[in-house]
C-alpha cells in the first residue's frame, strides 16, 4: 500500500465541516473538557483526545441504529 496521505482524513460531504466541528464541541463538553474549541489540543492526554472521537463514533452509530430501526 503506498503512503499517501492525501485522502485521509477528508470529508465525503465537505458542508457537513461545520455541523461536525459543534458535533466535537458538545461532545467534549458532555466528556468533561470545558472550552474544547480553544484549548491547545497538544496539552490534552492522548485518552482525552481518544474520547472525544470515540463518543463521537458512537453517538454517529447509536444515531445511523435508530434510523435503520425506523425504516421496518
Amino acid at each position: 500500500m503506498p503512503n499517501n496521505k492525501t485522502g485521509r482524513n477528508q470529508l465525503v460531504v465537505p458542508e457537513a465541516k461545520q455541523g461536525l466541528e459543534q458535533f466535537k464541541y458538545e461532545v467534549a463538553n458532555e466528556v468533561g473538557i470545558a472550552n474544547y474549541q480553544t484549548v491547545d489540543k497538544g496539552t490534552l492526554t492522548s485518552r482525552q483526545n481518544g474520547y472525544v472521537g470515540g463518543f463521537m463514533v458512537k453517538h454517529m452509530v447509536e444515531a445511523y441504529e435508530r434510523n435503520l430501526a425506523g425504516r421496518q
